[in-house]
C-alpha cells in the first residue's frame, strides 16, 4: 500500500463516518428534545478535549499529514467552530482539500523530511511521520469522537466506526 493511499483515501473515508456520528448525534439530541450543539462541549474526562476538539484535531492531523508529504499549503482553520454546522463546513473543506491530490503528488513522500518545530531540531521521514505519528494520532482523535458521542447515548455500534468494506468474489 503506497503512502498516498494510506493517507488521503483513508482520511476522507473516514470523515465520512465521522460526519454520519455527528448527524446521528443531531438525530439523537432532537429525539431527547435537546440541542444537538450542547455535545460539542461533552468529554470523556476533565483532561481531555471536548467533542469539537477532537473533530479539529481530527480534520488537521488529515489535512496537515497530506501537506506536509506533499509540500502544499494546508487550508487555514482558525477553530471557532461552535455549531455542528460549523463543523460540517471544517470536514467538507478537509474532505475537498484531500480531494485534490493525486498518487503522484506523494511522489517521494516516503523520503521527505518533515521538521517540526516540537521535534527539536530533529526531523522525521515521511513513511514514519505516517506509521508512527500522524495514522495514530488521526484515529486517536477520530475514536475520541466517536466514544463522546456514545457516552453521551449516540446510538453508534461498531459497524458505524468501521464502516464499509471492500467486499469482492
Amino acid at each position: 500500500m503506497s503512502i498516498y493511499e494510506s493517507t488521503a483515501p483513508a482520511f476522507k473515508k473516514t470523515l465520512t463516518y465521522l460526519e454520519k456520528w455527528l448527524n446521528a448525534g443531531a438525530a439523537y439530541a432532537e429525539s431527547k428534545k435537546f440541542d444537538p450543539n450542547v455535545l460539542l462541549s461533552a468529554r470523556l474526562a476533565p483532561d481531555q478535549y471536548p467533542l469539537v476538539r477532537q473533530v479539529q484535531s481530527s480534520c488537521d492531523t488529515a489535512k496537515f499529514t497530506a501537506a506536509r508529504l506533499t509540500g502544499r499549503e494546508a487550508p487555514k482553520h482558525p477553530d471557532t467552530e461552535t455549531t455542528l454546522d460549523e463543523l460540517y463546513t471544517r470536514i467538507h473543506a478537509v474532505y475537498e482539500y484531500l480531494d485534490s491530490f493525486k498518487e503522484a503528488d506523494f511522489s517521494g513522500a516516503e523520503t521527505r523530511r518533515i521538521e517540526l518545530q516540537f521535534f527539536g531540531g530533529k526531523h522525521m521521514l515521511g513513511a514514519d511521520y505516517v506509521r508512527e505519528m500522524q495514522i495514530p494520532n488521526f484515529f486517536f482523535h477520530v475514536t475520541h469522537t466517536y466514544a463522546i458521542l456514545r457516552h453521551n447515548g449516540v446510538p453508534l455500534g461498531k459497524t458505524d466506526f468501521i464502516g464499509g468494506l471492500t467486499l469482492r468474489d
